[in-house]
C-alpha cells in the first residue's frame, strides 16, 4: 500500500508541476470554469430531468467535430477549431429534439436515438476520409483535460461566460419551466422558448465538458457534482453553488489523483465524483432508515 511519506511526495510533486507546466494550468483553469457551467445548468438539467437529452447531444457533436476536421484538412480552413463544429452541432441538436418534442407527436426517446446514433456516424465517417488526419479521436470521446491549448481556453471562458450569464438572468423563468410546466404556462410564461433556451444552454454546457472528460462521460459530470449537492441543498441556488464548488473540487483532486500514475485525467475526475455520490447517497440512505427506526 501508498504510505503517508509517498501520497505526500506525490502531491508535492504535483503541485511542483503545476506551478512550472503551462499545460497543468490550462487543465486545471478549463476544469474550475467548466465546473461553474456544471452547478449551473446540471441543476435546471437534473431537476427538469432531461439528462438523457444532454446523452444524445453528447454524442451528436461527434459529427460536427468530423465535419471541422473534414473540411481543415481538405481545403486548409486553419481556423476552424473542432469545437466550432461540436458547438454548431451540440445547438442544432438540441433545437431539433426541442421542437419535435414539443411540436410533433413523436417519441423524445426516438429523436434523441437518432441523432445520437447519426451524429456518430457521421463524424467517423468524416474523420476516417479526412486527408493526413493525426488527431486523436479518443481525446474527443473520453477526453483528455491536459491537451487543452490556449486556443480552447478562450473558447472555453467564452462559452463558460454566455452560459452563467444566461443562466443566471433568466433563473426564475427557467426554474418555473423546471419545476412546474404546466403552471407556468397558466401563469402566461412562453414555455416553449425557455424550455429551448434550457436546451441550449446544456448544448454549450456539454461542448465545454467535451475537453475536459470527452463524449461518453459528460453525463457524469453534468450529473453527479448536482446530485451530491441536492443531498445538502434546499433551494436551485444553493445546489448551483454547492455542486460548482464540488465539481471544482472533484476537478482538481482527479488531477492530482491521476498525474503521479499517470492515469487518464478525465475518468479519474468522474471516478472520484462516482464515488462520493455513492458514500453521500449510501449514508443518506442509513440516516433515514435509522430515523425511522
Amino acid at each position: 500500500m501508498t504510505s503517508i511519506s509517498e501520497r505526500g511526495k506525490t502531491v508535492s510533486e504535483f503541485i511542483d508541476a503545476l506551478m512550472n507546466h503551462a499545460f497543468l494550468q490550462y487543465a486545471m483553469l478549463t476544469g474550475v470554469l467548466a465546473s461553474i457551467a456544471c452547478g449551473i445548468v446540471g441543476t435546471y438539467v437534473v431537476t427538469r430531468r432531461i439528462t438523457y437529452i444532454g446523452g444524445g447531444i453528447a454524442h451528436s457533436i461527434l459529427g460536427g467535430m468530423g465535419v471541422a476536421y473534414f473540411l481543415s484538412a481538405t481545403y486548409k480552413w486553419n481556423n476552424l477549431h473542432p469545437l466550432y463544429g461540436a458547438l454548431v452541432a451540440a445547438i442544432l441538436a438540441a433545437v431539433v429534439i426541442g421542437l419535435i418534442s414539443l411540436r410533433t407527436r413523436e417519441r423524445e426517446d426516438t429523436v434523441i436515438s437518432s441523432l445520437w446514433a447519426v451524429g456518430m456516424a457521421v463524424g467517423i465517417l468524416f474523420i476516417s476520409r479526412t486527408p493526413g488526419y493525426n488527431q486523436d479521436l479518443m481525446s474527443y470521446l473520453f477526453g483528455n483535460i491536459l491537451m487543452v491549448t490556449s486556443s480552447d481556453l478562450w473558447l472555453i471562458i467564452g462559452l463558460d461566460i454566455l452560459v452563467a450569464i444566461i443562466g443566471v438572468l433568466f433563473y426564475n423563468q427557467l426554474t418555473a419551466v423546471c419545476f412546474d410546466e404546466e403552471f407556468a404556462r397558466v401563469r402566461g410564461l412562453n414555455v416553449s422558448f425557455y424550455y429551448l433556451l434550457l436546451l441550449c444552454l446544456t448544448a454549450l454546457t456539454v461542448v465545454i465538458l467535451v475537453t475536459v472528460v470527452g463524449v461518453v462521460m459528460v453525463i457524469a459530470l453534468l450529473t453527479l457534482p448536482v446530485a451530491v449537492a441536492g443531498h445538502f441543498t434546499r433551494t436551485m441556488w444553493g445546489t448551483m453553488i454547492l455542486a460548482t464548488i464540488l465539481s471544482m473540487i472533484f476537478v482538481v483532486i482527479g488531477l492530482a489523483v491521476s498525474y503521479g500514475p499517470n492515469l487518464p485525467a478525465g475518468a479519474t475526475i468522474i471516478l472520484i465524483a462516482g464515488l462520493v455520490y455513492l458514500i453521500v447517497a449510501v449514508g443518506a440512505g442509513i440516516f433515514r432508515y435509522g430515523r425511522e427506526f
